[in-house]
């Protein structure tokens, strides 16, 4: 057996294999979903521009590419086929029509009204295919008063209040350093879409499925948002000293050690007390003071975590039980031995003598683990071939 057809035959047992995704999203989060989708053994095919193709293409995390193409486009569009079209083109428009007759799910994440004007509005398409999954990813979902503003994560972001919750008191608006609006708007599409494929299963229907990144940011604070919901609508208060969540008392936070950073997270302030041999602490009766006096206490513990190494503190807190962890960065991680237990990383290829390295889907089935090794296709790689396979 070739590596190629063992790597089919493996790719056949995954849980979506048969089901058919046509991906007409750029940048991150559509991709995202149907990334997650081709995982877990769908067959996307990227419906991109002739020449340019998905704008995601060009845009650059850095000033590293491969192939004259950024990472995170071949890591978030890996395994997934390539059809080039001129959606201004009726010859072209006619043949994804006949495409979206024979797919399961389509993806779409352009700005509202788009897709319609271009008849491939979900109502179109579900009278093409009345089974057709369609998902789609907005900025504001419906929120008129922001449904014709660019929907960007930095900026839903800025609109989430997230940016209120990093960062100690008295800083700016801190945004997360990473683009979590559209991944996390990514998951929840693909959670619908999946949802929906159950459905379909039962009643033969299709259906639509709609997410938006403020709405995405927004359940992604309900723990938080509740609070402040429920307790008159007060603002969150930061720690001025080492925040690290608003709502939470000391000693949550890292610290310096003496060659280092370490995190503590929810303790008993007694029990750490007598463990740091901080009589302070350990003469706090009252479990309200740790919210109430959280910056005091915090410089307390930090002073005294700055006497000795993270590896002598580790030792003393780990023997107790207390929730703590040493502060790695990424070359620490990838050093240590947990991480390669966990076998999160996978290297793309594409025969061609280009490899990239990304992380794998964070979900095993059945034992497994769910890689892929193909990179992103080119612009239209796979367009003639898709023509032929569906006679168009």
């Amino acid at each position: 057996m070739t590596t190629s057809t063992a790597r089919n035959d493996e790719r056949s047992e995954r849980p979506l294999h048969g089901i058919l995704v046509l991906d007409f999203s750029q940048f991150l989060s559509g991709s995202l979903a149907t990334l997650r989708l081709a995982d877990m053994g769908a067959r996307v095919i990227k419906i991109e521009r002739p020449g340019a193709g998905d704008l995601g293409r060009t845009i650059y995390l850095s000033d590293t590419d491969v192939h004259g193409e950024n990472t995170l486009f071949h890591a978030i569009n890996r395994n997934k086929e390539s059809y080039a079209a001129d959606l201004k083109n009726p010859s072209d428009l006619d043949k994804l029509r006949q495409l979206i007759a024979r797919a399961d799910v389509m993806v779409q994440n352009f700005r509202p009204g788009v897709m319609e004007r271009l008849g491939f509005g979900y109502h179109k398409v579900s009278q093409i295919n009345s089974r057709l999954v369609y998902g789609i990813v907005s900025g504001y979902g419906n929120a008129e008063a922001w449904r014709d503003r660019p929907g960007q994560d930095l900026l839903a972001q800025a609109r989430s209040g997230i940016m209120w919750l990093s960062g100690n008191e008295g800083d700016p608006p801190t945004p997360m350093a990473l683009a979590i609006a559209d991944m996390l708007a990514g998951h929840n599409l693909c959670e619908g879409i999946l949802a929906c494929l159950v459905r379909r299963g039962v009643t033969n229907r299709g259906g639509l499925v709609e997410t938006s990144l403020i709405e995405a940011l927004l359940d992604f604070q309900f723990e938080v948002l509740t609070t402040h919901l429920n307790d008159g609508q007060r603002p969150p208060r930061r720690s001025a000293f080492r925040n690290a969540h608003a709502y939470l008392a000391a000693p949550y936070g890292v610290y310096d050690t003496a060659n280092g950073y370490l995190a503590l997270a929810m303790t008993h302030l007694p029990t750490l007390g007598k463990l740091l041999d901080l009589p302070a602490l350990q003469e706090i009766s009252n479990p309200a003071d740790g919210f109430r006096r959280r910056d005091e206490i915090k410089q307390i513990i930090a002073k005294r975590l700055k006497e000795h190494t993270t590896e002598h503190w580790l030792e003393i807190l780990n023997a107790a039980d207390i929730w703590c962890a040493e502060v790695l960065d990424w070359p620490k991680l990838c050093a240590s031995e947990a991480f390669e237990q966990l076998a999160m990383v996978q290297t793309l290829r594409d025969g061609r003598g280009i490899e990239v390295l990304t992380t794998r889907l964070p979900i095993r089935l059945d034992g497994g683990l769910l890689t892929s090794e193909r990179l992103a296709p080119r612009v239209g790689q796979h367009t003639e071939t898709i023509q032929r396979e569906f006679g168009l």
